[in-house]
């Protein structure tokens, strides 16, 4: 399997977006190529052409000016971390829930909502930044809890 990617520069840092070859985003990152092979075993190809488009709404989401994505997506995940993310793209910008909320939804636990939305490979496509602990507190984020801070403020989910 192949996957076409681009790095490029965003207010958050270097930032990598990767798409198969009918051109459905399959991977993000926060980093270069480096962070998109970690434990991959596709081969990758840069491809700035072809990742275009998913590229302008990300470049435009991280400057404020999209609130929507409306791509195609073809992240690889078990069935449950599909309705996971499903309910997380759901959650409207500028808007938080807890895992507890939807674990809820699904009739599962938080914890096993935790690990699904940690999985997620298409951060902020899906926006598991969203996700709260049940005290507000910003817990669980693979990038860490500054970059999901200064995320949710972009949003306006959180004050500076």
């Amino acid at each position: 399997m192949t996957y076409l990617y681009s790095t490029f520069p965003t207010p958050f840092g270097k930032f990598s977006v990767a798409v198969d070859a009918a051109g459905a985003v399959v991977h993000t990152t926060f980093g270069g190529i480096e962070a998109l092979r970690h434990g991959s075993r596709a081969e990758w190809a840069r491809d700035d052409a072809r990742t275009a488009a998913a590229r302008g709404q990300l470049e435009s989401y991280f400057q404020g000016r999209l609130r929507t994505f409306s791509l195609a997506l073809a992240p690889a995940g078990s069935p449950f971390q599909h309705r996971v993310w499903e309910l997380l793209r759901g959650i409207p910008y500028g808007e938080t829930r807890s895992y507890g909320q939807i674990a809820k939804q699904l009739g599962s636990a938080a914890r096993a909502v935790g690990r699904a939305s940690g999985s997620n490979p298409i951060c902020p496509i899906v926006p598991c930044h969203r996700v709260l602990g049940a005290d507000g507190s910003l817990t669980g984020f693979a990038f860490g809890e500054d970059l999901k801070r200064r995320l949710l403020v972009l949003e306006g989910a959180l004050i500076a």
